[in-house]
C-alpha cells in the first residue's frame, strides 16, 4: 500500500477511521444515529493528531533510533520504527478533558522480543503489553482505563531486541455492559475474558471524523465523515461494517451494551433496501451508517446482494428486540416498514426462476454477488437460483416477523407468519431438500431447475443452524456429513465461516462438539488470516463477537423475551466442566446471573432493582423430581426442537435468586 507525498495533509487513510477520537461515554442505548453523532462531536474531544503517523508523527517525542518509516506500513505509508536495542522509545500525552473510560489500541509488528506497548496516566503505568515476536502486525489493545478530567495520558512504545513498528492507534469507549465468566474449566473464562476485550475494542466513537470509501485499493478514501455509533464488522483495512458479519455479531454486541450500536447499523440497512433497490439492503456501509462502501456498490444496478442478508437483518433485529425489550424495534416505521418489505415484496421480486408450489423461495440471479447472488457461499460459483443459506433464513425470518408482530400487538399478522415458516419448512423437508440424507441431501438448486448436492459451506452449513431441518435420523446424518466436511481438505479456510459451526452445533444439541469448535477457533486466533492484510485470525472481528454470544447463548443456553419479562435457561455445558456461571448478563432494562452445575441444577439471580422475570429453567431429559428453592413442584414436560426438557417456571423478583434442581 503506498501513497502519494504529496498527500500527506490529507486525511488520507484508514487510520484516520479514529483520528479525533472523542472522550465522551457511551451513548444511551437505541438512540438515532444522527441525534447521537452531533451531541457527541459538540463534548470536549481528545484527539490523537496523528494515529497513522502520515504527517510524521504530530505531536509524538522521539528519542534516539525512532522516527517515522516508509515500507512496512499497516496501512496507508507511514509507521512509527524503533531500532533493535534497549533503550529507546516514543512518546505521545494528550490531555483528558473530561471523565471516562476507554480502550486504546495499536497495531504492532516486530522482529524480535522485548518491545512494548504502554499507556500511563498522570506518570504512572496502568498497563505493559510486550508483544511477542511478529514481524507481520497484530493488534493490541489496553482496556478500561479509567481517566477523569485533566489526566494526562501517555502512550509510549519501547524498543525490544530487534525493531518494533508500530501503526494506526485507535481510541474506543470503553463497553458499557462488563460480564464475567467463570467456570470450573479455566479455559472458557479465559476465551470470554478476551473475547469481549477483543470484541469491544472495534467499537467507534460516535462523531470521530473520518474518511469514507477506504478499501485495500483506495487507501486515501474520497473524503470524510462523522461517525455513528457503529462497530467494526468486516476487514479492519475497510471503513465499513458489513451486514453478514453485522448480523452474527449483534448478540455478541448485545452483550457488550453495543444496543445503540446495533440498532444503527440494523436502522442503516433498512434505510439502504429502497424499491430502486428492489428491497434489497446493500451489503456494507461506512462508518456514518449513511454512505454505501464504494467497492461494494457501483450503481442501483450493480451492487454486492446475497439473499440470506435480507432475511438475517430481520431474524436480527426481532433478536435484538427480545434481548432489549426496546419498542423501537416494533414501534419505529422505517424498521417496521423493512421487515414488511423483506418478507413480502423482496421475495415476490425475487421468486420467478424456479416454481415453489403454495410457498414462495426468494432467488438470486445466479449471475454472480453484483448481481444478487442465492448464497452466502461466493465461492460455490454462478447459476444458483435457490440455496439452502437463503431459504433457511428466509424460514427464521419469518419466524421473527411473528415475534415482531405480536410486540407490535398484531395477533393475526403473527398467525399468518407462524404459517408461512411452518409452510416453509414442511415443503422444504418434503420436497425442496429431496430424499437423500448426509452428502445426497440437496442444498441448492440451478437456474435451470437442477438439484445441487454435496458440501457447500454455508448452504449447508445454515439448513441446520437455522434449524429448518426437522429433528431426527436425516438432520442427525447431515450435522455428520457437515462436521466431516468441516474436518476434512474442504473445510472452510477463513475463520469468519467457522464461526458459523458453533452455534449450529449448540442449536442441534451437540454441545461436545459445538465446544470443541469454540476451543479450535480460540486457539488458532493468533494464525495469520487467510486475507494477509487482515492480521492473524483473532483480528477478524467476527471471531471475538461470537465466542462472546456462543459462551451465554451456547453454553450457557439462555434464551431472552424482555418485552415479556421471561428468560428461559438450558445447559449446554460439554463433557468434563462441572460448572459454569455468567455473571451481570444484560437483558431488558437490568441484567442476570446465571450458574449452571452440570445438567441438573441452575441458579438465577435476578439483578435489576425492579421488575420480575418469568424463568423457565429447562433440564434435558425426563426427571422424576424437580424442586423450586428446595421445594418440591410438579413435574413438568416439553418437547422443543426435538429435545425433551423437564422443567419449572419460578418468577424471580427484582434482587432475588432462585435455584431449579431436578433429580431421579
Amino acid at each position: 500500500m503506498t501513497e502519494d507525498p504529496g498527500d500527506l495533509l490529507k486525511p488520507s487513510r484508514l487510520v484516520l477511521l479514529t483520528a479525533v477520537a472523542l472522550l465522551t461515554p457511551m451513548a444511551p442505548a437505541l438512540s438515532a444515529a444522527a441525534d447521537t453523532t452531533a451531541t457527541s462531536a459538540s463534548r470536549p474531544q481528545l484527539a490523537f493528531q496523528d494515529p497513522g503517523f502520515e504527517n510524521g508523527g504530530t505531536g509524538w517525542t522521539f528519542g534516539p533510533g525512532t522516527g517515522v518509516g516508509t515500507g512496512n506500513s499497516h496501512g496507508g505509508a507511514r509507521f512509527l520504527y524503533l531500532d533493535a536495542g534497549a533503550g529507546k522509545s516514543a512518546e505521545l500525552t494528550v490531555v483528558a478533558p473530561r471523565n471516562g473510560s476507554y480502550d486504546f489500541s495499536a497495531w504492532i509488528g516486530s522482529a524480535g522480543t522485548g518491545g512494548t506497548y504502554t499507556v500511563r496516566r498522570n506518570g504512572e503505568t496502568v498497563r505493559t503489553i510486550t508483544p511477542p515476536e511478529r514481524r507481520a502486525y497484530a493488534r493490541y489493545t489496553i482496556s478500561r482505563v479509567e481517566l477523569r478530567r485533566g489526566d494526562r495520558l501517555q502512550i509510549e512504545f519501547g524498543s525490544g531486541s530487534a525493531w518494533v513498528n508500530a501503526d494506526d492507534l485507535m481510541i474506543s469507549p470503553a463497553a458499557p455492559a462488563d460480564p464475567e465468566v467463570t467456570s470450573s474449566d479455566p479455559e472458557v473464562s479465559e476465551m470470554f475474558d478476551w473475547a469481549k476485550k477483543k470484541a469491544n475494542s472495534w467499537v467507534q466513537v460516535p462523531g470521530t471524523t473520518g474518511p469514507v470509501n477506504v478499501d485495500e485499493n483506495q487507501t486515501g478514501g474520497t473524503g470524510t465523515a462523522p461517525y455513528a455509533p457503529t462497530y467494526w464488522a468486516g476487514y479492519a483495512n475497510r471503513s465499513a461494517y458489513y451486514s453478514r458479519d453485522m448480523t452474527h455479531q449483534l448478540a455478541g454486541a448485545h452483550l457488550l451494551g453495543l444496543d445503540a450500536e446495533n440498532e444503527t447499523m440494523l436502522r442503516s440497512y433498512a434505510a439502504s433496501a429502497t424499491a430502486e433497490h428492489k428491497y434489497f439492503p446493500v451489503w456494507s456501509l461506512n462508518f456514518d451508517a449513511k454512505t454505501y462502501l464504494s467497492i461494494d456498490y457501483k450503481s442501483p444496478d450493480n451492487f454486492v446482494r446475497e439473499v440470506p442478508a435480507t432475511f438475517e437483518l430481520v431474524e436480527k433485529a426481532a433478536q435484538a428486540y427480545l434481548w432489549t425489550g426496546d419498542r423501537r424495534y416494533v414501534d419505529d416505521p422505517a424498521l417496521w416498514d423493512f421487515y414488511r418489505h423483506a418478507t413480502e415484496e423482496f421475495i415476490d421480486l425475487h421468486n420467478s426462476a424456479r416454481p415453489n408450489g403454495k410457498v414462495k423461495v426468494a432467488e438470486g440471479t445466479g449471475n454472480g454477488i453484483f448481481a444478487g447472488a442465492a448464497s452466502y457461499n461466493e465461492q460455490d460459483g454462478d447459476g444458483l437460483a435457490e440455496a439452502g443459506d437463503g431459504i433457511a433464513a428466509e424460514y427464521q425470518a419469518y419466524l421473527a416477523m411473528a415475534t415482531l408482530a405480536r410486540g407490535k400487538g398484531d395477533t393475526a399478522l403473527a398467525r399468518t407468519f407462524d404459517r408461512r415458516a411452518a409452510d416453509l419448512k414442511t415443503y422444504f423437508n418434503d420436497e425442496w431438500s429431496g430424499t437423500g440424507s448426509g452428502a445426497d441431501m440437496v442444498r441448492a438448486y440451478t437456474l435451470s431447475g437442477t438439484p445441487v448436492t454435496g458440501w457447500g459451506k454455508e448452504n449447508s452449513v445454515f439448513m441446520p443452524m437455522k434449524q429448518i431441518l426437522v429433528p431426527g435420523p436425516r438432520n442427525d446424518a447431515y450435522l455428520d456429513y457437515i462436521q466431516a466436511q468441516e474436518l476434512g481438505p474442504d473445510g472452510s479456510t477463513n475463520i469468519e465461516s467457522t464461526t458459523y459451526l458453533p452455534d449450529m452445533f449448540f442449536k442441534n444439541n451437540r454441545n461436545d462438539t459445538a465446544w470443541t469448535w469454540m476451543k479450535k477457533i480460540y486457539g488458532e486466533r493468533e494464525l495469520q488470516h487467510v486475507n494477509s492484510s487482515q492480521g492473524p485470525n483473532g483480528d477478524y472481528p467476527e471471531v471475538s463477537f461470537t465466542l462472546v454470544s456462543q459462551t451465554v447463548q451456547g453454553l450457557m443456553g439462555i434464551t431472552p423475551d424482555a418485552p415479556n419479562h421471561t428468560v428461559t435457561t438450558e445447559s449446554r455445558l460439554p463433557s468434563g466442566m462441572k460448572w459454569l456461571r455468567a455473571a451481570d448478563v444484560p437483558i431488558g432494562a437490568g441484567s442476570i446471573t446465571v450458574r449452571h452445575d452440570g445438567a441438573t441444577k441452575t441458579t438465577l439471580t435476578n439483578n435489576a432493582r425492579k421488575s420480575a422475570y418469568r424463568w423457565e429453567a429447562r433440564f434435558p431429559g425426563v426427571h422424576k423430581n424437580i424442586t423450586v428453592n428446595g421445594v418440591p413442584q410438579q413435574v413438568r414436560s416439553k418437547t422443543v426442537d426435538g429435545m425433551t426438557y423437564t422443567y419449572a417456571t419460578p418468577t424471580v423478583r427484582a434482587g432475588t435468586t432462585a435455584v431449579v434442581q431436578v433429580t431421579d
